[in-house]
C-alpha cells in the first residue's frame, strides 16, 4: 500500500480515489496531535493502522516536533510503543 504524505495527513487511496486510510496530526508551537485514523473495513486487521502511526511519528519527529495523541487508537499504540522502548 502507498501512503501519500501531506502537511499533517498521511493517508492511502485505492485506485478509483476512494480514501483507505488516514492519519492527521496538527501541530501547534511544536507538538503535533494525531486526533484521527481511519482505516477501511475490507484493510481491517493488517497492521495498516500501526503502519500509518510510524509514518506520522516519523514524519513528526523529521520537523522537529514532539508526538501527541488525542485518538484512542493513537493514545493507545503509544502507550504500547514507548513502554517497549523502554524494556530494550
Amino acid at each position: 500500500m502507498e501512503f501519500h504524505h501531506e502537511r499533517n495527513r498521511i493517508y492511502a487511496a485505492g485506485p478509483d480515489g476512494a480514501l483507505l486510510a488516514e492519519i492527521t496530526f496538527p501541530e501547534k508551537e511544536g507538538v503535533a496531535v494525531i486526533d484521527h485514523t481511519f482505516v477501511h473495513e475490507s484493510l481491517r486487521g493488517q497492521g495498516v493502522a500501526g503502519k500509518l502511526m510510524e509514518e506520522a511519528v516519523a514524519a513528526i519527529e523529521a520537523q522537529g516536533w514532539k508526538v501527541g495523541a488525542s485518538c484512542s487508537y493513537a493514545v493507545s499504540w503509544l502507550e504500547k510503543h514507548t513502554r517497549q522502548e523502554k524494556k530494550t
